[in-house]
């Protein structure tokens, strides 16, 4: 579990440590050291993103320095963490979980595949043919809303096959849908959950916006937003059932708060790795590149937050991803799917690397540490 630091630059890192025989601690990393900056001032993650400038914040607070990075970051693998000793958490607390979908073409294709194929991945490959010759693969020139994409859907319309897909990918609206409750989200090391209903799923490897309650983007992480085809496949009012699982979210290892050498510029570029590593030996990688999303993150946000609905404790927004595999792993054109034991590790130089162990989300521990859980921890310590 070592390696998940940002590679690039000198980043001013945010995130959440679970200390034992005390609770969540707010940290940051200097030179090194885990240095808890937990205070009145500053009790959550969510009062930190808050403040006019989080970067100050990370840079300056006084704290204590109680762990070494590294040591903290190998006690962080769930399946053989010593609970006697500190461990990384989920990076946000308050903020909700939002996420955004069909953001990239290669996604968008994949989707109107699940839709079309009722859930089976076996009718995959077949569809997957068939749709590539009606539509074609190069969407990316397209616009979402413009004159251009709307004569395209008529076109698909009179050929029967448009989609509520092709209608958040391309069309005027984005979707943009809650993901997981605040505080449900588990972070790096942890295991992550599939609901044992689903037979066809996979990791989405994404940059995700920490954003702040006025709408201004103030950092960013990584996030697995775990992904059941089947589940959404049958049907999209499932949505709900396919992303939102114990276990289900996963971000980290860390935020990083955009400075002078970290923004805007730089998640707009990041190129996103993923591999997964299975305990039968099966083996994949794939990536997802910032610069092929159709909406860009700031557009997303502003779908998100603003007039029409408020968030008073700020929000995360997973950006969405260009990655659906299709490699074969249990038969030939079944695609991917994940087993029980897969490690998956995302990665960007910029961000680090986020790594989970995959488990289903009945045998994921469960989720007991909520809102209330925390405001009677910081009461108890004097932070409130």
């Amino acid at each position: 579990m070592t390696g998940a630091l940002p590679t690039s630059g000198d980043p001013l890192l945010l995130g959440r440590v679970w200390r034992p025989g005390i609770g969540p601690a707010v940290v940051t990393v200097r030179d090194g050291d885990v240095v808890d900056i937990t205070s009145r001032e500053h009790p959550t993650v969510r009062d930190v993103t808050e403040a006019a400038h989080p970067g100050v914040i990370a840079a300056g607070a006084p704290g204590e320095a109680f762990i070494d990075v590294d040591d903290l970051l190998a006690n962080s693998d769930e399946a053989k963490r010593d609970r006697d000793a500190p461990y990384l958490i989920s990076p946000v607390d308050l903020q909700a979980i939002k996420a955004s979908g069909v953001t990239f073409v290669t996604s968008l294709l994949e989707r109107v595949i699940e839709e079309q194929a009722r859930g089976d991945p076996s009718r995959a490959a077949t569809l997957r043919h068939e749709i590539n010759d009606v539509i074609g693969t190069d969407l990316s020139k397209l616009e979402p809303g413009s004159a251009e994409a709307m004569q395209l859907k008529t076109v698909l319309q009179e050929r029967k096959v448009w989609s509520q897909y092709l209608e958040v990918g391309i069309g005027p609206d984005a979707e943009i849908f809650t993901k997981a409750q605040p505080m449900s989200s588990v972070g790096h090391g942890a295991y992550v959950g599939l609901h044992p209903v689903s037979h066809w799923n996979n990791p989405e490897p994404e940059v995700v916006l920490v954003v702040r309650s006025d709408g201004t983007i103030v950092g960013a992480t990584l996030g697995n937003d775990v992904n059941l085809r089947d589940v959404e496949g049958r049907s999209a009012l499932l949505l709900g059932k396919a992303k939102d699982n114990n276990a289900s979210a996963a971000l980290g290892p860390f935020i990083r708060l955009y400075d002078d050498g970290f923004g805007a510029a730089d998640v707009a570029s990041a190129h996103v790795s993923l591999t997964v590593e299975g305990t039968d030996g099966f083996s994949l990688e794939g990536s997802s590149s910032m610069s092929e999303i159709s909406r860009s993150p700031e557009k997303l946000v502003a779908a998100t937050i603003g007039g029409h609905h408020q968030y008073p404790d700020g929000l995360v927004l997973y950006c969405g991803t260009m990655f659906a595999p299709i490699k074969d792993r249990d038969g030939p054109g079944e695609g991917f799917t994940h087993h029980e034991g897969d490690i998956v590790a995302i990665h960007t130089p910029a961000l680090g690397t986020l790594v989970n162990r995959v488990t289903l989300s009945t045998k994921a521990p469960p989720w007991t540490f909520g809102m209330r859980s925390l405001m009677n921890n910081l009461a108890s310590r004097g932070l409130l």
